[in-house]
């Protein structure tokens, strides 16, 4: 399969006018040639962390705090999970993964409530669809044994150590939310030495020291934060200490666009067009060990193919901030998952 228009190629998404060769799912070569096509090719979004569980209950509790909405066992949204069905439940999860998958998102990594049964429900609403969740299971180890990992809610909600041992001993992944509501659970997450950590929109100074030191990855959720009241993560900082990527949290509170989420990333923080887009693919990609998110020979041929010549994308000077402060929905031309 040959993939023809303007290539956003490497890390640092340089704009190279030719042809993805793809062979077997893979990219074999990049070839600089001129095109007559309009297409932007760009690697696939990496969400790197979801909560679609609760796309039953959209735009639910309007008003009520961050513990009000989610904290366990009693927050809204597990009250809501409690009441569904098995049925309501899946067919929910399916709507956003197909939302996802037709916006450009080839996985997302999916902090999944309800133990074994809700490893099972996701893995029901994603059949037959391209995209391919990454999901980290919860609240037992079972739950871990038959997913891809363990997705802790927090530090000061219980004590996670034998859990991350038995994670680690699978060589699965670990991944614990911290410094969403304030800085004190952020040094018992960190003492976990979890794969990444969700949020950190309250890091302490020694806090940023000590990710920077143990090479930490954050993932980041800004929208959902403003939502919550929480604030807005420190991204300027974070980026300059490790690895962050983008996630755009509970379907609950926020559509699971990487569109929206990057162009309000760009014009809440100071981070760059590129740095965004890497957060948005590469970066969550190295967090879960995936061979993709950047466009070069070997790795995963996800990409997603905008139209360059519409309405919204026409006349763009600077291709990666005009997918990053403009792209939408209504540009996707193709998605090759």
């Amino acid at each position: 399969m040959i993939v023809e228009g303007t290539i956003l190629t490497g890390r640092d998404f340089e704009p190279v006018q030719g042809r993805v060769v793809v062979e077997d799912g893979e990219i074999t070569a990049i070839e600089e040639a001129d095109v007559d096509n309009s297409n932007v090719i760009l690697p696939a979004f990496v969400n790197a962390h979801t909560h679609i569980g609760d796309s039953i209950a959209k735009e639910a509790g309007a008003g009520l705090s961050l513990d009000e909405l989610v904290a366990p066992p009693d927050g809204l949204k597990h009250r809501l999970l409690r009441a569904a069905s098995h049925a309501e439940k899946v067919e929910a999860m399916r709507r956003s993964l197909r939302l996802m998958q037709s916006t450009g998102t080839a996985t997302c990594l999916e902090f999944r409530e309800g133990g074994v049964d809700g490893v099972e429900a996701i893995r029901e609403a994603a059949d037959e669809l391209a995209i391919d969740p990454v999901v980290l299971g919860r609240e037992t180890a079972a739950a871990m044994r038959e997913s891809d990992g363990f997705g802790a809610s927090g530090a000061r909600d219980s004590e996670f150590g034998e859990l991350r041992a038995e994670t680690q001993e699978a060589g699965k992944l670990f991944g614990i939310h911290a410094g969403e509501r304030d800085p004190h659970d952020v040094d018992p997450a960190l003492d976990l030495d979890p794969e990444f950590v969700v949020h950190m929109v309250h890091p302490e100074p020694e806090h940023l020291d000590r990710i920077e030191a143990e090479d930490v990855p954050i993932v980041v959720c800004p929208r959902s934060n403003l939502v919550t009241g929480v604030g807005v993560p420190p991204v300027r900082d974070l980026l300059d200490r490790t690895t962050v990527a983008l996630g755009t949290d509970n379907v609950m509170l926020n559509s699971p666009s990487m569109f929206r989420e990057m162009e309000f990333v760009s014009k809440l923080t100071d981070a760059s067009a590129t740095e965004i887009l890497r957060m948005a693919t590469l970066n969550g990609a190295e967090i879960a060990g995936l061979n993709y998110g950047v466009i070069e020979p070997g790795r995963e041929a996800k990409l997603l193919v905008l139209d360059g010549d519409s309405d919204n994308l026409a006349g763009a000077q600077d291709l990666v901030r005009a997918v990053v402060r403009r792209a939408g929905q209504a540009d996707v031309k193709d998605v090759l998952l």
